[in-house]
């Protein structure tokens, strides 16, 4: 879950605008996919420079959605940022991959920055998380992604299919489900998260040990990458529902209504999975405590028990020559019965006492 972030130094004493990446490079090269279409039709491409995107903007019939994923190629970055007139504090934003989730209106274009979260595909392990930057106007959307990944190919897929308001709609729609696909990110990734904590639960009503406390304590450290991303999150679209912008269509209002709504479902569940997780501590700290005081109490029985037999062994062990005991015949005899005698009345006491 934590980035190693060695090249952030680099950012140090530069100007405003300054592109520089800051994260991991995850591609050889940045894959650049295009997609236009609108209500009568659709047409793919994988692109292998920014020259091919020329016309797409005064295009205002159609909607293109263009995908980058990897986000290393400084130079790349600056021919979009002109292509597409943005601004350099966007761009810099974009590169810089440990970004806050927000979003900003600079008029003609709005600015959205979101987390993706998943866990390992083998299962377990820590959470990897990965910044989707999306940019979009009225007719066109840029969407930057850190990895090639399936993420975003179901809307593809809905796109070519033309199921729902999608192929109808502008790129504020675009924009709305892409956040709406990452909102259920987050609640398959809960979901999973929820598994694995009835799962240590069940571990600390049977036997805790010392790999149940590392495993809650890494749940909940995901559980707080989580609450940071998904706070912010709501505030970034609630500003975007709330935006007087004219690159909102109203219509789409209605549906981030919806998203936000889920995020405030997914603060809840973190909060309730948080509690839980606080609770599961204290029960670890009581079981192993419990566990202690039980050890403690058996040997503490056995302890008790073996004093006045330990006594008598002692005193008979000490072999003086005028001991009578010695001599008689029955003296081993009647000493081994009152051991026997006083360690079976001693455990009749303590189970009396519900010591036992």
């Amino acid at each position: 879950m934590r980035k190693n972030y060695r090249t952030r130094i680099a950012k140090t004493g530069l100007p405003p605008g300054s592109l520089v990446h800051v994260g991991e490079r995850h591609t050889e090269e940045p894959l650049l996919s295009l997609m236009v279409y609108n209500e009568e039709g659709i047409a793919e491409k994988t692109l292998t420079g920014i020259g091919e995107c020329r016309g797409l903007r005064e295009q205002t019939d159609t909607v293109s959605w263009l995908h980058v994923a990897g986000l290393h190629d400084i130079g790349l970055m600056e021919q979009l940022g002109d292509f597409y007139h943005l601004h350099p504090l966007t761009i810099e934003d974009i590169l810089y991959t440990d970004q806050r989730p927000k979003m900003e209106d600079f008029g003609n274009y709005i600015y959205i920055v979101l987390k993706d979260l998943s866990l390992p595909p083998e299962g377990g392990g820590e959470l990897m998380p990965e910044q989707i930057s999306i940019v979009f106007g009225p007719h066109f959307l840029i969407s930057f992604q850190e990895r090639q990944s399936p993420l975003m190919e179901p809307i593809r897929e809905r796109i070519r299919t033309a199921r729902g308001r999608i192929r109808k709609a502008g790129g504020d729609y675009l924009a709305y489900t892409i956040i709406d696909t990452i909102v259920d990110q987050y609640f398959i990734l809960l979901e999973k998260l929820g598994e694995n904590i009835e799962s240590l639960e069940d571990q600390l009503v049977t036997r805790p040990e010392r790999d149940t406390l590392h495993a809650i304590q890494d749940i909940k450290r995901e559980m707080l990458y989580l609450r940071k991303s998904i706070w912010p999150l709501r505030e970034a679209v609630n500003a975007l529902q709330r935006s007087d912008s004219t690159l909102m269509e109203t219509a789409t209002d209605l549906y981030l209504k919806d998203v936000y709504d889920h995020t405030i479902q997914l603060i809840d569940t973190i909060e309730t999975y948080r509690d839980i997780l606080s609770g599961m501590l204290d029960i670890y700290l009581s079981s192993v405590s419990n566990r202690l005081n039980e050890v403690m109490k058996v040997l503490t029985i056995i302890a008790t028990i073996f004093m006045p037999l330990t006594f008598l062994a002692g005193v008979y062990g000490m072999n003086f020559k005028y001991m009578p005991e010695l001599e008689w015949r029955w003296g081993y005899f009647m000493v081994l019965g009152i051991m026997v005698t006083v360690a079976l009345s001693m455990v009749h006491f303590f189970k009396r006492k519900k010591w036992l």
